[in-house]
């Protein structure tokens, strides 16, 4: 994958995991063990706007792996859950 400008080692699934729970519990308002990667966003009480709030977050904390990160708005429709949104976070790193 891609390394910080410090050389600083890149993301891995594991880490994106990570991220992505912290920052869902975060907007949630619960804690990242509350969080379970294969549980729908709608039924863990995400809506739209919380989805919107978790991708804005992302692209913000990814940055610093890959300059401009962005989640395409018709990308987000079909991220239904954790796992969904870290594979495809890894993915597009691994592709960018």
């Amino acid at each position: 994958m891609t390394s910080d400008v410090d050389g600083t080692s890149s993301l891995d699934r594991a880490a994106i995991l990570v991220l992505v729970r912290d920052q869902l519990a975060q907007i949630l308002e619960v804690t990242p063990d509350d969080i379970d990667e294969d549980i729908p966003f709608d039924v863990m009480g995400a809506d739209s706007l919380a989805l919107i709030e978790l991708v804005e977050a992302l692209e913000e904390s990814l940055a610093r792996y890959v300059a401009g990160f962005h989640i395409d708005d018709e990308d987000l429709e079909g991220l239904g859950s954790v796992r969904d949104a870290v594979d495809y976070v890894a993915a597009k790193l691994q592709l960018a």
